[in-house]
C-alpha cells in the first residue's frame, strides 16, 4: 500500500473517530509514522485530506452499487426498491467509519461554502435516490407500483433508510431489528394495494 493510500487510511479512522475539529495532523503522523512534511507532500492541508477522503468513500459507493446492480436480477421494480434499501443498511455496517464521517455535521457544513464537498455529497445520495426511483419507476411499468411522485416518493423512503442507517452508526439502536417494519413500510407506501 502506497503511503498516501497508508495516510487516507488512517485519516478516515481518525475522522470517523473524533471528527474534522478533533482530529490532528500530529496524531495522524503518529499513527501512520509519517512525518507531517510527509502528510502535506500528499495533501494541501486538512480541508484537502478530508475531500480526498469523502471521494473515496464516494467512489467506493457508487462502485459498490453499481457492481451490486450487476450481480443481481430484479423481477419487478419492487424486488429493486426492496435490495436496493437492503443493500445501503448493509453498506453502512461494511462501511462503518466511512458512514460515521457522512453522518457528522461537518461534511455539510463544508458543503455550503465548498463545491467540490457539496458534489461529492450529492453524488453520494443521488446515488441511492436515483436506483430508489429507477426501481419506482420499473415498478409502476410491471405493475408492482402504484402511482406515485417518483423522485418525492425515494426521497422519502431514503430519508427513512439513512435515518436507520444513522441508528446503527452510532450504535443507538440495532437496525437489524428494525428491518422487516421498514421493508412494510416501504411496501405499504408504494403497494398497488395502498390506498391512493
Amino acid at each position: 500500500m502506497s503511503k498516501k493510500n497508508t495516510i487516507l487510511l488512517a485519516a478516515t479512522a481518525l475522522f470517523s473517530q473524533k471528527g474534522f475539529k478533533g482530529a490532528s495532523m500530529s496524531e495522524l503522523s503518529k499513527m501512520t509514522g509519517a512525518a507531517g512534511g510527509t502528510i502535506f507532500h500528499h495533501f494541501k492541508n486538512k480541508e484537502d485530506l478530508f475531500l480526498n477522503i469523502l471521494r473515496d468513500i464516494k467512489v467506493t459507493i457508487l462502485n459498490e452499487f453499481e457492481k451490486y446492480q450487476q450481480d443481481h436480477q430484479f423481477y419487478t421494480g419492487m424486488d429493486l426498491v426492496e435490495g436496493a434499501i437492503s443493500f445501503y443498511l448493509n453498506l453502512s455496517r461494511q462501511m462503518h467509519d466511512q458512514f460515521i464521517i457522512l453522518h457528522r455535521h461537518f461534511p455539510y457544513k463544508m458543503a455550503e461554502t465548498n463545491p467540490i464537498c457539496r458534489e461529492y455529497l450529492e453524488s453520494i445520495y443521488n446515488c441511492l435516490l436515483d436506483i430508489i426511483e429507477k426501481g419506482i419507476m420499473i415498478g409502476q411499468e410491471d405493475g408492482s407500483i402504484r402511482t406515485v411522485q417518483t423522485r418525492h416518493s425515494a426521497m422519502i423512503l431514503f430519508s427513512m433508510v439513512d435515518g436507520i442507517a444513522r441508528y446503527n452508526t452510532y450504535g443507538l439502536y440495532d437496525a437489524g431489528s428494525l428491518y422487516n417494519e421498514l421493508m412494510a413500510s416501504c411496501r405499504n407506501m408504494l403497494s398497488k394495494n395502498a390506498s391512493e
